[in-house]
């Protein structure tokens, strides 16, 4: 039964779960976490990351991406795009469904919270001030980080017997960071999947009084994150 296609539908399902899960406790009415701050949310989505990529592994895919940047990258970087068709649909299900488990978990909180926004943040990211490039910009720069800091930990340079079995927990360390230095901008997306398809759920889903989907800011997240994925695949590739 295990697979890489389940592997990587899991372990982006559970990313979406944990992740998202985060950001909606801080925000939904009448939740215990309700205003406990961007620290738990970048927290959150740290543990997220380190749950989501055992998750993957233990079902079957032992590159554990859990995002399409990723996969683009490494692609490139190796020459190998044959993962590319098989992760990517994975992926984007798997945060489809962790979307939509979301809701179900919270679901009594969602008619206590007025605010439509706040209940669009918890599926998707938006920008602080809203502007197009440099919207664009910082998801480039978020997922760029990301991207060469997965390469870094998991190199030839730096790679031993401990470094290997910390590798998901060095990861999440560096989703934290991004998440602490450089996610208040745009919420750091840093993954098309991740911001995607929990959009998608937010327009299909009867969630009372959730408002519009925010479909003109969509493809920043999911271009953006793309975007610095490919520039560190093609940086790894030529040095």
């Amino acid at each position: 039964m295990m697979s890489p296609f389940l592997g990587e539908m899991v372990g982006t399902m559970v990313l979406v779960l944990l992740g998202n899960g985060a950001v909606t406790n801080v925000l939904l009415g009448k939740s215990k976490a309700q205003n406990s701050g961007w620290i738990v949310i970048a927290t959150g989505w740290a543990f997220a990351v380190l749950a989501g990529v055992f998750a993957a592994i233990a079902l079957g895919s032992s590159d554990a991406h859990i995002n399409p940047a990723v996969t683009l990258g490494f692609a490139i970087s190796s020459g190998d795009y044959s993962k590319i068709s098989l992760y990517i649909p994975a992926q984007c299900i798997g945060a489809f469904l962790g979307a939509i488990l979301l809701w179900i978990h919270f679901y009594p909180h969602w008619k206590e919270t007025p605010d439509p926004g706040l209940k669009l943040a918890c599926f998707s990211t938006g920008p602080a001030i809203r502007s197009a490039v440099p919207n664009l910009i910082s998801e480039i720069v978020g997922t760029a980080v990301l991207v060469l800091g997965v390469a870094s930990i998991f190199s030839k340079a730096a790679d031993s017997g401990a470094t290997h079995g910390l590798g998901p927990f060095l990861v999440a360390a560096l989703v934290w960071g991004i998440g602490a230095s450089l996610g208040g901008t745009t919420g750091y997306a840093i993954n098309p999947a991740r911001d995607l398809m929990p959009r998608l759920a937010h327009a299909l889903l009867p969630i009372p009084g959730k408002g519009g989907s925010d479909w003109a800011y969509s493809w920043i997240p999911v271009i953006g994150p793309l975007l610095g994925g490919t520039l560190i695949g093609v940086l790894l590739k030529v040095v």
